[in-house]
């Protein structure tokens, strides 16, 4: 997954501070954008998991800050809910403009409320999805009720939301009761899918059900059992996200991976050295994945190290072979663990005696076997445990051959 910055101007010109979430291979099959709560920003952690979370189905993820919050330009008593609908249909338009217009609106708390009313704006939306959204605008206007009076003598006051002080106007206040969203979700005609915690103490699970009573079907809805409003446990946002991603697919066409020739050999690996820096592509007959280098020599972290990939062959070789090895004996091995590390190490250190000393590669091996084995038994394993092909052929002597395929 990659992380890019973007500055977005909206139509007032300020600034919006924006991420965009990338998969691992940096080419996503769809586009969404994430409207934040009240008063938070795109960095509450809750954003950034399911933002990050939608990367592993294959979408890009713009996360942005509305106008006067986070990192964004202008002041909070700007940050109406018009002003926040406006700043989602402006951050789609350059996200239209500079990469591909988005298809799914998502929006958390007071954001969900402004994600629906822009996707009835902005025909390219497909599908919306709400986390612990109000059934009306004007919820959130008790957080500061008791200090309207004042806005009419005063003109600018300082409110407490959340334990941080903001300033607000009497227009800030009156933009809450412009919308009608009950209407505007009974219209929206769009696929939603409404996730709510029963136990949320924000915005209650009522509001989950007027939604869900006001808009037409295809309409969905999951409960978000145990969670709080702002998703503070990683697990609830993390799942919010996996979620969103497998609903959200049903409703945009199949995207068919383009699969590389092998050129009539087991796999291929690309490496588009002028854009992906180490990333790699690998792909088989049938299946495609991604290696990578750590960022600590370059890399990006995309994906396993090929290393990484070494062990990995090892150790799903090895535990294989066990599997077949104690069926055939009728062992009653349950589960086996395959723990392996990479290193070079010096042949004195490992008290090996060769003819000039020097460092070799060498690969541990750890196992763990679950289920009613004696002694006898787990030996037995362990020494079978070294005849996977796989162990066999890294053991043994390799012969290479490498051409190069004309053009």
């Amino acid at each position: 997954m990659k992380n890019t910055k973007l500055k977005i101007k909206n139509r007032k010109g300020l600034t919006l501070n924006a991420h965009l979430e990338l998969p691992a291979n940096q080419k996503p099959n769809y586009y969404a954008i994430f409207a934040h709560c009240f008063t938070c920003s795109s960095s509450l952690s809750a954003v950034r998991n399911v933002s990050r979370a939608l990367t592993q189905d294959g979408f890009a993820v713009v996360r942005f800050d509305f106008t006067g919050l986070g990192r964004s330009e202008g002041e909070f008593a700007d940050s109406h809910f018009s002003a926040n609908v406006d700043d989602l249909i402006d951050v789609h338009t350059f996200m239209a403009d500079n990469y591909k217009a988005p298809s799914l609106l998502i929006g958390h708390s007071l954001g969900g409320a402004a994600a629906l009313v822009a996707a009835s704006k902005i025909k390219a939306i497909k599908a919306v999805a709400t986390v612990g959204a109000p059934a009306t605008v004007n919820h959130f206007t008790h957080l500061f009720s008791h200090q309207v009076e004042a806005l009419k003598e005063k003109g600018d006051v300082e409110v407490n939301i959340g334990g941080r002080p903001f300033v607000i106007n009497q227009d800030f206040v009156t933009e809450f009761h412009k919308t009608d969203l009950p209407k505007v979700v009974k219209n929206l005609r769009k696929p939603l899918l409404i996730m709510h915690s029963p136990f949320d103490k924000i915005v209650g699970i009522e509001n989950a059900e007027q939604l869900y009573h006001n808009a037409h079907h295809p309409k969905s809805f999951v409960t978000l059992d145990d969670a709080d409003h702002l998703l503070t446990e990683a697990h609830d946002s993390n799942y919010v996200g996996a979620v969103i991603g497998t609903w959200a697919k049903r409703y945009f066409p199949k995207v068919e991976n383009v699969m590389l020739s092998t050129e009539g050999e087991q796999l291929v690996g690309h490496l588009n050295i002028l854009e992906d820096n180490f990333t790699t592509a690998i792909q088989t007959k049938n299946h495609a994945f991604i290696a990578d280098e750590p960022a600590s020599i370059g890399g990006s972290d995309f994906g396993p190290s090929p290393y990484e990939y070494l062990n990995a062959a090892i150790a799903a070789c090895t535990v294989m072979t066990l599997k077949m090895y104690a069926e055939r004996k009728h062992w009653d091995l349950q589960e086996v663990f395959v723990y392996i590390s990479h290193s070079r190490k010096h042949s004195d250190d490992l008290n090996l005696e060769v003819d000039k000393p020097k460092y070799l590669d060498h690969i541990s091996k750890k196992l763990k076997f679950v289920g009613n084995l004696d002694a006898i038994q787990k030996e037995r394993l362990k020494a079978i445990a070294s005849r996977c092909p796989v162990h066999k052929t890294i053991a043994g002597t390799v012969v290479f051959e490498t051409n190069i395929i004309q053009d």
